[in-house]
């Protein structure tokens, strides 16, 4: 069994973005690790325990950049922070100990085929649930790990990152049997002819508006351990200012976009560094988008106020009427969950405790709507799929992944966000601090990128798009098929176990 372990945690470490080498195949021995788990168990305690050992190991190798801001940035000792991404693995490792439980039980009533489809149905399942139980945190989707191979992902934009990621552990599955059951031999075959050609047909033959929106990305490149300095806010505005000039000069953007929190001061206060914003978008005729604190006085008295993470919208004329409040925070870094349970404080200090904008509209310029998702909103599919279902023509995701320092968090984080442009047929355009900025077409193809820890502009053409993929038209009936045939095959074990004992 421990080899097993071994050889899904390898898996998942190659597979998903990592400070080495990625190979994305490498990903499928994760679920093929986990199911082969749960077949050769003696018992369904030894299937959850090597599951859960494989899932937290595998964990910890995906989730070590959680050290960096808690420690560096969050203040606190490094016997606090060290433990944080042990502690996370162990929790979403319980996801992958019920899968390897549901191959145990599955493989004493089913073979071949059927056997992968279930396997699949269940992976789709957990990853959903992954998103959603405990304000979700999909970080791990086993399709991202695809994402740097864009002729592999396009059947999100039929059924979704999870239901992608079901199809992939199909095909995992199948291989794993093929020795045993000569179907899953021909089903592993047709599922990758089926996956590789769909995805090359779909690139090949797609003929969607041409790219003549030009947008500008200013890439900060601002130190996160001084940007909320006082002293650092003039520099921190000229910066931006001197790049966003640059841009404007060799460009002439339509709309220039800033990073999450790249202003590190209250825009809605009447201050030098806002006006001079203010005056940047006016004089050179350029919209601004960028992000940074905001906050709403409850009791002036008791000087009682909530704070949100914004991005604001500095109009051609140097107003600011149109903003979007992030929605789905960071627990313990933008929030503290069950805080009157929880015996300290938020691991991230620095980055203040906000409260979750609600009803938020695409910010709309020269009447192209920019779906705004902040930071890791980026890795929920329903977040995207909202903003596109009120009139989204481009995705706009801005970003601060300063906190992550040089580790593989930014590239697992672009690897998801990517899926996003796929799944909804738009372009993606995403901007941060310091990396990783990339343009992203609506087959998730990177156009233009930054480099990291560069301060930099990145100019490139986009192409606001009306149209909408299959997975968004069906978004509701795909997550409710995936749970109802999951349970139904799960009910017909147990009732066809029944009847048989009778």
């Amino acid at each position: 069994m421990f080899s097993l372990v071994l050889v899904g945690t390898l898996g998942a470490w190659l597979g998903f973005a990592n400070p080495v080498l990625q190979f994305p195949l490498a990903a499928l021995a994760f679920p093929l690790a986990l199911t082969w788990i749960g077949l050769r168990a003696i018992s369904l305690k030894q299937a959850f325990k090597f599951g859960w050992f494989a899932g937290l190991l595998a964990g910890i190798g995906c989730y070590y950049w959680m050290v960096i801001p808690v420690q560096t940035y969050g203040g606190l000792p490094w016997f606090i922070a060290l433990p944080c991404p042990v502690v996370l693995a162990a929790a979403m490792g319980i996801y992958y100990g019920l899968f390897s439980v549901a191959m145990y039980q599955a493989g004493q009533k089913l073979e071949g085929i059927p056997l992968c489809l279930l396997a699949g149905l269940t992976w789709a399942s957990l990853e959903m649930l992954m998103g959603w139980l405990f304000s979700g945190f999909p970080w791990t989707n086993l399709a991202s790990a695809f994402a740097p191979w864009p002729f592999a992902i396009q059947g999100a934009a039929l059924l979704g990152a999870y239901g992608l990621s079901g199809v992939l552990t199909m095909l995992a599955v199948a291989a794993l049997l093929f020795s045993t059951y000569r179907s899953t031999l021909y089903l592993s075959i047709s599922l990758s002819i089926g996956i590789c050609a769909f995805g090359v047909l779909r690139i090949s033959h797609f003929n969607g508006p041409k790219a003549s929106y030009p947008i500008s990305i200013i890439q900060g490149n601002i130190d996160q351990g001084a940007k909320w300095d006082p002293e650092y806010q003039a520099a921190t505005v000229k910066k931006y200012a001197t790049l966003t000039l640059q841009a404007i000069s060799h460009f002439h953007p339509k709309v220039v976009i800033w990073p999450e929190t790249a202003m590190p001061f209250y825009f809605q206060d009447k201050t030098p560094y806002k006006k001079a914003v203010q005056i940047l978008a006016k004089d050179s005729r350029t919209p601004i988008i960028t992000g940074s604190p905001a906050y709403k006085v409850i009791d002036a008295k008791a000087r009682k106020y909530v704070l949100y993470n914004r991005a604001w919208l500095v109009d051609d004329t140097g107003r600011a009427l149109q903003r979007y409040d992030k929605e789905h925070l960071v627990p313990f870094g933008e929030y503290m969950p069950f805080e009157e349970w929880i015996p300290f404080k938020k691991l991230v200090q620095a980055a203040g405790d906000f409260v979750p904008g609600d009803n938020n509209q695409p910010i709309i310029i020269d009447g192209v709507a920019l779906g705004m998702l902040i930071c890791y909103e980026g890795i929920f599919p329903e977040l995207a799929q909202q903003q596109v279902e009120r009139g989204a023509s481009v995705i706009l995701n801005i970003s601060n992944d300063a906190w992550f320092g040089e580790t593989s968090a930014p590239n697992q984080h672009l690897n998801l966000t990517i899926l996003r442009a796929v799944e909804q047929g738009r372009w993606l355009v995403r901007s941060t601090n310091t990396g990783i900025s990339a343009f992203v077409d609506p087959l998730g193809r990177i156009t233009a990128m930054s480099t990291q820890f560069k301060a930099e502009h990145l100019n490139a053409f986009v192409a606001p798009i009306n149209d909408t993929t299959p997975f968004h038209r069906n978004y509701d009936l795909i997550a409710r098929s995936i749970y109802a045939l999951t349970v139904a095959m799960y009910g017909l074990f147990v009732f066809g176990a029944r009847r048989k004992e009778q």
